[in-house]
């Protein structure tokens, strides 16, 4: 096999025409079928490229004709593969990146001490600080005995890092070493800047240290920037690797350890699955937060109700059809919406009230400048996995986008906080009910989780507070609940037509002020079947303001922030988790009017 020379150099010289040289470069190096990256800046060069050591050769010749290039060094290294899978010719605004203002490599550098100088002092044992201005990362394969690490993770670091060091040090000579030398070009001058009075630089770096002196006084490896990642003192490749994920340089030893997975994790990112979706729920609230600051629906908008026009409606006038469909609403309120341009057309055009519609037809009833009441949108995320989401909803909050709300709702500040996915809700609570709701992460999810609601084998517990106390501990309702939605959506006890209906109940608290805690199970799942069943028995849910002690229905849907709660709360639910098919079962913390 045809044996792989790798360069690495760097110098500091004004470089005009930049454009130009970047375009001459890459194209001499993609014909020369060399691998690497070069960077040039106003400030200078600096390269880490690898191939055939004749075009290697050429390289150098191109870039030694250069004006200010032309003494240029390069540290040599030879693989049996190339480390580099492109090439790379980039303009920077610096060929190190460090962001403090003033210093000039070019003009001025630090003393430099020889990789033989060094290891003379070492072996004399003179007292001096060893500085290793590398990234933590880097420090971790590989560093001098004894020697301070700096303690960054990137290099701009550095400065802040640099005024942390004890004051005493500003007197007592310090060696700064970094891989190849560029990085301390830079930190010299700025710790003489700082202050420090004895600063040397190693010439060449740890590679440059490695080539002259081997391992002498140094323990490991030295970390590189390409696909070899580490260098023993021969400059010869070791058998380290990089994490996929985390990028942390990993040691044989690393690599045996049964947490690192080849492309997935090690043991500096290795997570249990609980730990990551502690992390994974925390950035969720971040994002719910984001959502709701300010609430989505408080700026005002412009809302388009649809409309669509019955088959028994066709041929017959717009009123008409509106009429037949918004039951609740007069024809005079109609013909003056009409009147005011805000019954559309799907083109948003303005539409008469005597117009004759056809079946199938849709139009559109404008709101203009709507602003939404406000909603509690502190969502709290309980689980998050692959699959499945369960969420404990505050109140008041509806679901879906309906009546007042559009913007204002569960479904909205979830598709926020998790786009571009949209979550999917498996059932429904009332905007006014707390708890538990399972929300499904793809519609396959959906299908897999909604068929056990539908065939009641989700078994759902729930708290409820009520007027008045039971005689008995344990006591049930079975009566049948209207399928026709009534005022406000309410529903009523129908037994004539209702559907099979039956709540079981029992006493968890009696409170001294009349009210009763109950634990309430629903073993079918009617619309309000609970606030039904409750008020059937003469025990109204405390803060239910439609189904209201007198047994007359009332007319507020959703609550407003300032109301008194109602006092429901969707508190435990059991169900067969639609990813491992395995039981599972999930319990919301019990709200402030359950625990009092």
């Amino acid at each position: 096999m045809n044996q792989i020379v790798n360069i690495a150099a760097y110098k500091f010289v004004a470089l005009p025409e930049l454009r130009s040289l970047r375009a001459r470069l890459l194209a001499l190096c993609k014909s020369w079928e060399l691998k690497g990256t070069i960077l040039l800046s106003a400030e200078g060069i600096n390269l880490f490229v690898a191939g055939a050591a004749e075009k290697i050769d050429l390289l150098l010749a191109e870039l030694r004709s250069l004006p200010g290039l032309e003494d240029l060094k390069v540290k040599i290294s030879v693989t049996e593969h190339q480390p580099f899978t492109r090439m790379l010719v980039r303009l920077k605004k610096e060929i190190i990146a460090f962001g403090v203002e003033g210093i000039d490599p070019a003009q001025r550098t630090s003393p430099k001490l020889t990789a033989t100088e060094l290891k003379q002092w070492l072996d004399e044992g003179r007292p001096v600080t060893l500085l290793d201005t590398r990234n933590d990362y880097e420090v971790k394969l590989g560093t001098f005995k004894n020697a301070l690490p700096i303690g960054i993770d990137h290099f701009r670091e550095f400065p802040d890092a640099v005024r942390k060091l004890p004051t005493q040090m500003k007197e007592q000579p310090i060696v700064m070493f970094c891989t190849g030398g560029i990085r301390c070009e830079k930190a010299g001058p700025f710790m003489e800047r700082e202050g420090f009075k004895q600063i040397f630089q190693l010439d060449g770096g740890i590679l440059k240290y490695f080539e002259d002196c081997g391992g002498a006084h140094y323990d490991g490896e030295c970390f590189v920037f390409d696909q070899r990642v580490g260098l023993d003192p021969s400059l010869q490749e070791t058998e380290s690797t990089q994490c996929f994920r985390c990028q942390t340089p990993l040691s044989e030893a690393d690599q045996k350890d049964e947490r690192y997975v080849s492309g997935q994790s090690c043991p500096f990112c290795f997570k249990t699955a609980t730990e990551q979706m502690t992390e994974n729920i925390a950035r969720r609230h971040e994002a719910i937060a984001r959502a709701v600051t300010p609430l989505p629906g408080s700026a005002p908008y412009d809302n388009f109700k649809p409309v669509n026009v019955p088959e028994e409606y066709d041929g017959k006038t717009l009123v008409e059809a509106l009429c037949g469909v918004v039951k609740h609403l007069p024809a005079e309120y109609w013909e003056t919406e009409c009147a005011r341009g805000l019954v559309l057309n799907t083109k948003h055009e303005i539409v008469s009230a005597k117009k004759i519609v056809r079946a199938g037809e849709r139009f559109l009833h404008k709101y203009p400048n709507v602003t939404e009441p406000d909603v509690n949108g502190r969502v709290e995320i309980l689980h998050e996995d692959q699959a499945l989401i369960v969420v404990n909803k505050p109140a008041p909050l509806p679901m879906h986008a309906g009546g007042r709300f559009n913007f204002n709702t569960l479904q909205h500040i979830l598709n926020a906080a998790y786009h571009p996915q949209k979550p999917h809700p498996a059932h429904r609570l009332d905007a006014n009910t707390t708890g538990l709701v399972l929300v499904t992460r793809s519609r396959h999810f959906a299908g897999k989780l909604q068929p056990q609601f539908a065939k009641g084998s989700v078994t759902k517990t729930y708290l409820v507070r009520v007027q008045g106390a039971p005689l008995e501990n344990e006591f049930s309702c079975d009566a049948p609940i209207s399928t026709e939605a009534g005022e406000v959506g309410s529903r009523t006890v129908d037994f004539e037509n209702g559907l099979p209906s039956r709540t079981e109940f029992r006493v968890l608290q009696r409170h001294t002020d009349g009210t009763t805690l109950l634990e309430a199970r629903p073993l079918t799942g009617r619309t309000n079947q609970i606030r039904i069943h409750a008020r059937q028995l003469d025990f109204p849910v405390c803060g239910d303001q439609v189904y209201l002690a007198g047994k007359k229905i009332g007319v507020t849907q959703t609550l407003s922030l300032t109301d008194p709660p109602l006092c429901l709360h969707a508190w435990k639910i059991k169900f067969v988790h639609p990813q491992d098919h395995k039981p599972v079962e999930f319990t919301a913390p019990p709200p402030a009017w359950a625990t009092s």
